[in-house]
């Protein structure tokens, strides 16, 4: 079959590899009809997750139809079409059974889909753990309303939970990438009294602006001002940052109202300075971490519901022959790009 590589540091390459096999009697084997490129690929292939395994099948974000399933999986069977979970969870350690499945104790517990286990961008994967990874997508959910559910839009829907939003309160969203979208769509769902989004990408305003008319948008260097002229208490009730870029961190703090939440989604490059003697009297509470991808069946209803539509974020469509030029667009930011899908091989 064919699987985009983790080559050597720097470079991913499309390679002919053996179709997966079940290894353990809770794996299931899954064709996969439409993947993603996510941002995390490409802090793989440029050395930023050290955990990587050279030569491993990369990609987190797909759906599928399962072709196969160990003697114990019991949730799902072949034929069903299904989400894959970013993350590979037991479901029975201490992490698991307290929600943060992120944590798992197993030896592929978390992240490990395309970073240390084979992934997804290619035609089939193994899925361990299946009955806790895969969610049965409903009839009238397409596989592109279903495709971010794994992953960007559990990490939206995990922030949005756990940054405690009331109706009262002004939050600000700081990236408007593709995970900075999800994550609006889901706090949109808790209805604040105001949303602000702060993002430099003209495209990326421009699209914010379309779709969701009624979220505030401001730039970086004007944020600190902005969101004092537009909140109720001296700065944002919520801040969560998505953004991932030299100053944001910084910026999330600053804009943040005393006794403020602050929930950092962004993964990072480098390591971020945390200023106490600037932030005392602030008592900000941090919220920190990977996603903890434990509600897809709740997103997945919320989708057949109409309530969450992250459809308009693929903006570019690719067989996977042609992944090669899907990175290249979106590892670039070409065309207007902000999400790319990837379907079976022509």
């Amino acid at each position: 079959m064919l699987a985009y590589t983790y080559k050597e540091h720097g470079k991913f390459e499309l390679q002919e590899k053996p179709k997966p096999e079940i290894q353990d009697s809770r794996d299931a084997i899954v064709r996969v009809t439409l993947g993603s490129i996510c941002t995390s690929d490409l802090h793989i292939k440029h050395g930023s997750v050290p955990r990587a395994i050279l030569g491993i099948t990369v990609g987190h974000e797909m759906v599928g139809i399962v072709e196969e399933v160990g003697s114990d999986v019991t949730s799902v069977k072949p034929g069903d079409r299904v989400t894959v979970n970013v993350e590979t969870f037991c479901g029975e350690c201490f992490f698991c059974q307290k929600g943060y499945v992120n944590n798992c104790t197993d030896p592929n517990g978390g992240w490990a889909l395309g970073c240390r286990i084979d992934g997804g961008q290619a035609e089939y994967v193994r899925v361990p753990y299946a009955d806790r990874g895969l969610n049965c997508i409903p009839d009238t959910v397409s596989d592109e309303q279903a495709l971010f559910v794994g992953d960007v839009l559990a990490t939206g829907f995990w922030a949005a939970r756990i940054s405690e939003i009331s109706e009262d309160d002004t939050v600000l969203i700081i990236g408007a990438g593709p995970t900075g979208i999800c994550t609006l769509l889901c706090v949109m769902l808790k209805k604040p009294k105001r949303i602000i989004v702060c993002e430099k990408s003209p495209e990326r305003i421009r699209f914010v602006r379309e779709r969701y008319p009624e979220v505030l948008i401001t730039e970086p260097e004007n944020s600190k001002e902005f969101v004092l002229n537009n909140s109720d208490h001296g700065g944002a009730d919520v801040v969560l940052e998505v953004a991932g870029s030299a100053d944001t961190f910084r910026l999330a703090w600053e804009c943040a109202r005393p006794n403020a939440i602050v929930t950092i989604v962004a993964l990072y490059d480098k390591p971020q300075l945390l200023p106490l003697p600037d932030m005392y009297g602030k008592n900000l509470t941090f919220k920190t971490g990977g996603v903890d991808g434990c509600d897809c069946a709740e997103i997945l209803s919320l989708i057949e519901e109409g309530k969450i539509d992250t459809t308009p974020l693929i903006t570019h469509r690719f067989s996977l022959n042609k992944i090669e030029e899907a990175y290249r667009i979106f590892e670039n930011r070409l065309d207007g790009v902000v999400k790319v899908a990837i379907c079976e091989p022509i």
